[in-house]
């Protein structure tokens, strides 16, 4: 796997019939171990131990509707409240980040409404504030504190 910008961990990794699986800390179970999926759990570890992000409060790959298609979110942080808050798209490191995986990123947040968006292929990570009134976007230099962390 790729070296990643991301801060490491000691992430539990194993072998089963020849394929490798990662365990993910939220749904509490091993996953198989994708490019993408190896940025996804960076990133997770990254919300938990840096910004101090609730496991409680995170949720991986949920589904959502966008023209009538079925798509999935990568990563949804809500707030202490139940509403969205964060919405991160990740893709594997060799994926760059441009403005089609920003686009796609923002079309799946039209549903989800987060006041956040990232996108991180855990080499680039770029975060904006969303503002649905004017339909503005801010890049901000960090990822947001939750509640006042």
């Amino acid at each position: 796997m790729h070296q990643l910008k991301l801060p490491s961990y000691q992430c539990k990794i194993k072998e089963t019939d020849g394929k490798t699986y990662i365990f993910d800390a939220i749904r509490k179970k091993y996953l198989v171990l994708t490019p993408e999926e190896w940025v996804r759990q960076h990133f997770i570890n990254l919300l938990l131990s840096h910004y101090g992000y609730s496991k409680s409060l995170i949720r991986l790959e949920g589904g959502l509707s966008y023209n009538k298609l079925q798509k999935r979110t990568d990563i949804v942080v809500f707030d202490n409240e139940g509403k969205p808050f964060l919405l991160v798209e990740c893709k594997a490191a060799d994926v760059p980040i441009n403005q089609a995986v920003i686009a796609q990123a923002s079309r799946y947040n039209l549903t989800m409404r987060c006041p956040f968006l990232v996108v991180s292929n855990g080499i680039n990570t770029f975060c904006f504030k969303v503002d649905f009134e004017t339909g503005k976007y801010e890049q901000l230099k960090d990822l947001p504190k939750i509640n006042g962390l």
